[in-house]
């Protein structure tokens, strides 16, 4: 008979597989992942043949087709010339004369672009000017 006392091994813990996985599954999220540049609102730009990009550090305001508005990537929560006002001054930071750019869906009710125009105008922004899509 054998009364010695076996040796007990220590459990061990494979890490290979692991790290095999969890890189398989951080290309798999990097792979299928989706970088957007517009927060919210899609939009359909009308066309022109004279295309000049002017959006040099001055304030974006998008319209989408529903008269929606989003300022420099802040959505604004009421579509009312005040808080367009408030979105407009919050984005200027102090410039007294920014450039504006309008980006608006080519189906947006004109109501929603005079309204830009309007909130823009009482602040006494002068330069306003309107993104369009270039003709191929």
């Amino acid at each position: 008979m054998n009364f010695r006392p076996r040796a007990k091994s220590k459990p061990e813990l494979n890490l290979i597989p692991l790290i095999d996985v969890l890189i398989v599954l951080l290309i798999f999220l990097v792979l299928t992942t989706t970088f957007s540049h517009e927060a919210a609102l899609h939009i359909h730009l009308p066309e022109a043949s004279n295309h000049e990009e002017d959006k040099d550090k001055g304030i974006e305001l998008v319209i989408d087709a529903d008269g929606h508005y989003i300022v420099n990537g802040h959505i604004v929560l009421n579509n009312d010339v005040d808080s367009i006002k408030q979105a407009l001054l919050e984005a200027a930071a102090g410039n007294h004369d920014p450039l504006v750019t309008i980006d608006a869906d080519k189906s947006t009710r004109h109501q929603a672009v005079i309204s830009a125009l309007d909130a823009a105008g009482q602040l006494g922004f002068v330069h306003v000017t309107f993104a369009i899509k270039a003709k191929e």
